[in-house]
């Protein structure tokens, strides 16, 4: 039975090499297991459901010049011009698509309260009555907006009448931070100290912006009120679609916006699965920095393990051969080395725990990296001892194959 003594005793000689290959597995375990983690996260937040009808939407947002160009009426004659297009389904105009990277928002809180940044933030949507359906949001409970609910948003009078709406819709997720226990369907929130009341609860709707937590409930926190608005508040023409006809729709919209504006310019045009693209471009980015790093990091302790292996082997050529002539089997010999990197690889892995803590505890401090679940620690200690089984199989088998007297001629 092997004992891990006479390798103790064995790596004793050979300290800074030992104490070099444990330093190299404790970085490789600290640095992978946060990597590994930053890049699932990376992935899951690609990957978030955005809560609309994505793959049948379409975006255009006309730059206006001039206040009567991109009034509310005009906006109304837009879209009736749009919705002639064939293909179009469904036209609104809306405030701020999600995963837009710009956001309008509010804080409401359930009890008056004396300033506008007390309560909870959530992002804001409008447009007008037929931004539901374009969106392809649902209503789980209460009802949608009367007509008569809907008001004009203008930048002359914008946070007057923004910060005084007196009804909305809040997302699922919403409801349940407010109020997690009853239903949120005609219950009253507060923007300081203007009541609002809840008329339905919507389907969850992705947000402009995303945390770096994909689980983080906040992601999906919004409020949408009755207000109309036109492309004079920056406004988006969002254009739901039959399938398989957004990319001619996007051009024959944008064909026909600018025939009907023809001073002025489309300074945005895509696809709602291109947004999402260009959205996520620096999460995919930087998931494959991650994967590249961590690749290279295992590659280099998986050399490092092997060329210190080949170098003991080398070493102890004499050492084997004796072992060899008094009885001890190939397999003796491809144990010892597996049990010395066992044992040189856990050492590094319980050193490379703390430092992995270490470094997401800076993580968290500077980036805002969410915490390293534990369950990454046991994950990351099975693929070094792996690895390092692997790494040192080659010369170990190497030693394992020398024959006594070729070892004992050597000496």
């Amino acid at each position: 039975m092997m004992t891990p003594r006479p390798i103790l005793s064995a790596l004793r000689r050979h300290k800074i090499a030992a104490f070099l290959i444990v330093l190299e597995i404790a970085l490789a375990f600290a640095i992978v297991s946060n990597a590994v983690y930053m890049v699932i996260g990376r992935l899951q937040r690609v990957d978030l459901p955005s809560g609309i009808d994505e793959r049948n939407l379409v975006l255009l947002r006309l730059a206006t010049a001039g206040k009567q160009n991109g009034s509310v009426a005009s906006a109304q004659t837009d879209l009736s011009a749009l919705r002639e297009i064939p293909g179009v389904e469904s036209a609104s105009v809306v405030n701020t698509p999600p995963l837009s990277g710009s956001q309008w928002g509010l804080a409401y809180a359930t009890h008056p309260v004396h300033n506008f940044d007390a309560g909870v933030p959530a992002p804001s949507y409008f447009g007008g009555p037929d931004l539901l359906q374009t969106l392809g949001i649902r209503v789980l409970q209460g009802a949608a907006f009367q007509p008569s609910a809907y008001r004009d948003l203008t930048p002359k009078d914008v946070f007057k009448t923004f910060v005084n709406a007196r009804q909305a819709l809040i997302t699922e997720a919403y409801a349940k931070r407010l109020w997690p226990h009853a239903s949120a369907v005609g219950k009253v929130m507060y923007v300081g100290e203007t009541p609002v009341l809840v008329v339905g609860v919507v389907s969850n709707i992705i947000g402009p912006y995303i945390y770096a937590n994909a689980e983080d409930p906040r992601n999906y926190y919004g409020v949408i009120s009755p207000f109309r608005v036109g492309p004079d508040m920056n406004a988006w023409y969002a254009l739901r679609c039959q399938p398989a006809e957004c990319a001619r729709v996007l051009k024959a919209a944008a064909t026909k916006l600018q025939a009907m504006h023809p001073t002025e310019t489309l300074n945005a045009q895509e696809s709602f699965a291109h947004m999402r693209q260009r959205y996520f471009r620096d999460d995919r980015a930087m998931a494959w920095l991650l994967v590249s790093t961590i690749l290279a990091l295992l590659g280099v302790t998986a050399i490092g393990i092997v060329g210190l292996a080949s170098f003991w082997v080398q070493q102890r050529t004499r050492q084997i051969g004796v072992r060899r002539a008094l009885g001890a089997r190939r397999v003796d010999i491809l144990r010892y080395f597996q049990t010395e990197n066992f044992l040189l690889a856990t050492l590094g892995i319980a050193l490379g725990c703390a430092a992995a803590i270490g470094i997401n505890v800076w993580l968290m401090a500077h980036y805002a990296v969410p915490r390293l679940p534990v369950i990454y620690l046991p994950i990351g200690a099975v693929t070094l001892w792996l690895l390092g089984q692997l790494a040192v199989l080659g010369p170990a088998l190497r030693a394992a194959r020398v024959a006594p007297t070729t070892a004992m001629r050597t000496a």
